[in-house]
């Protein structure tokens, strides 16, 4: 692992976004009228992607276990306008006070909470696709802040 013994504890903020795709218009359908045999998409997938985050150390090689402060998921049924056949994006922010970032952590909520929707609709579409996993926001420690051009939260709007 790298040393962050030296680095000053600061409050810490990240946040990854990603969407999962459908192939067909069967899963959206089914989430919007919770009919999903395995049950409420959103909302399970909601807990896996904060499960995920607090995980991170478990799963990623050489990360640091982060005491985090705050783990947030939001999941977005999306109609059929961008994509064919609608889908659901996925936005997760974690935040810690310490020696290190959680941008690892944000990452591995959003795909936490993207394979669960995955899990879910599989069922009904062989074709989904998990797309554009990134960190979007970025903030505190010596580098202060990065935000992705044009990027606005699907949570805040």
């Amino acid at each position: 692992m790298v040393s962050v013994t030296g680095k000053p504890s600061t409050h810490r903020t990240a946040i990854a976004a990603g969407t999962v795709h459908f192939s067909n218009p069967t899963p959206l359908s089914l989430i919007r009228a919770n009919a999903v045999k395995k049950g409420d998409v959103l909302s399970v997938s909601r807990i896996a992607g904060i499960m995920a985050a607090k995980k991170c150390p478990d799963l990623i090689p050489l990360c640091h276990p982060i005491a985090l402060t705050h783990v947030g998921v939001t999941l977005t049924a999306l109609d059929n306008g961008k994509y064919p056949f609608g889908g659901v994006d996925v936005e997760a922010k974690v935040e810690c006070t310490g020696q290190t970032g959680v941008e690892m952590e944000a990452l591995t909520g959003v795909m936490g909470a993207a394979l669960s929707v995955v899990d879910m609709c599989k069922a009904v579409d062989k074709g989904m696709r998990v797309e554009g996993v990134r960190v979007v926001l970025k903030e505190g420690g010596r580098s202060g802040t990065w935000r992705e051009e044009g990027w606005v939260s699907d949570a805040e709007e």
